[in-house]
């Protein structure tokens, strides 16, 4: 596994196993046999309500913690310095660990200026090896970096070959923020898998569509973390490292941007209301 190194020093692997929308009762399962697969990274969240079974897989796997990156988020309700500090703790114990690798505040709302002063001295104290957010479009990534002791490491956000985020990605570059892509397929919306260009790629180095999608987010330096259940599918997510994406082959992919995302809009009312209603409502949906 091939691994990018953050500001701070500290290597990140550029591909990882993403547990959303995984329910606590069979998401223990998915995390040891995706680590069996060969994933190090693990990115939950609090708002996953499955930080517990990731811990017990954690405790199960046998390999040993500190070959692990793991990765968890502090959610709306939690924002603020006390809360976030609070939140911490909770995850901390529902994982079973005693320091993360990577800490996000997960949504840009609420006084996650708070939250961050919070990251700060977490970082500080050594309980967590990096500091991050999700979801922050360029405007507040910006303002927040201009504001703070210490500037966020990674940006966790929706990039796949339908939204492509150029200028976003120019302004991470320059800030020094890792990009981290969730929802690398977006789920397969608009028709994702049955684009001619992705499927020509992939028969071309005798891949599938979801594997050049893959190798097309690490090429460009961004770490991905996609999702399964499946042993066969995450063997197949893995296996994106034998083989390389031409200069031809990376523009063919360029055009297919739609500017546009297919998961999570938060520059939309009607998506910002949704994301407050899970506070009161939480059945896991795209967040």
């Amino acid at each position: 596994m091939e691994t990018i190194t953050l500001r701070n020093g500290v290597k990140m692997p550029l591909e990882g196993f993403g547990v959303f929308q995984i329910p606590e009762d069979s998401c223990e399962q998915a995390v040891l046999d995706a680590i069996e697969a060969g994933y190090r990274l693990i990115d939950t969240a609090s708002s996953y309500q499955n930080e517990e079974a990731v811990g017990r897989a954690i405790r199960n796997c046998g390999v040993p913690r500190s070959e692990l990156f793991i990765t968890t988020k502090a959610y709306i309700e939690q924002m603020g310095y006390e809360k976030t500090m609070e939140a911490f703790d909770t995850s901390l114990k529902k994982l079973g660990l005693t320091y993360l690798d990577l800490y996000l505040i997960h949504m840009p709302f609420g006084d996650y200026y708070g939250s961050w002063r919070a990251l700060e001295e977490l970082y500080n104290e050594g309980k967590i090896r990096a500091i991050g957010v999700c979801n922050f479009l360029p405007d507040r990534l910006l303002d927040l970096s201009y504001n703070v002791n210490i500037q966020p490491m990674v940006d966790q956000i929706e990039h796949h070959p339908h939204y492509q985020r150029a200028e976003e990605l120019a302004l991470m570059k320059e800030l020094q923020v890792q990009p981290e892509a969730w929802a690398p397929f977006a789920e397969g919306l608009r028709g994702m898998f049955d684009e001619p260009v992705l499927k020509e790629i992939a028969e071309n180095h005798g891949k599938t569509p979801a594997q050049v999608i893959l190798r097309w987010n690490v090429q460009q330096g961004i770490v991905v973390i996609p999702k399964s259940v499946h042993k066969e599918r995450m063997a197949e997510n893995l296996d994106i490292w034998d083989f390389t994406l031409s200069d031809e082959e990376m523009t063919k992919i360029t055009a297919l941007d739609q500017n546009e995302p297919s998961m999570l809009d938060t520059r939309k009312i009607s998506e910002v209301r949704r994301v407050y209603d899970y506070l009161n409502n939480p059945v896991l949906t795209s967040l």
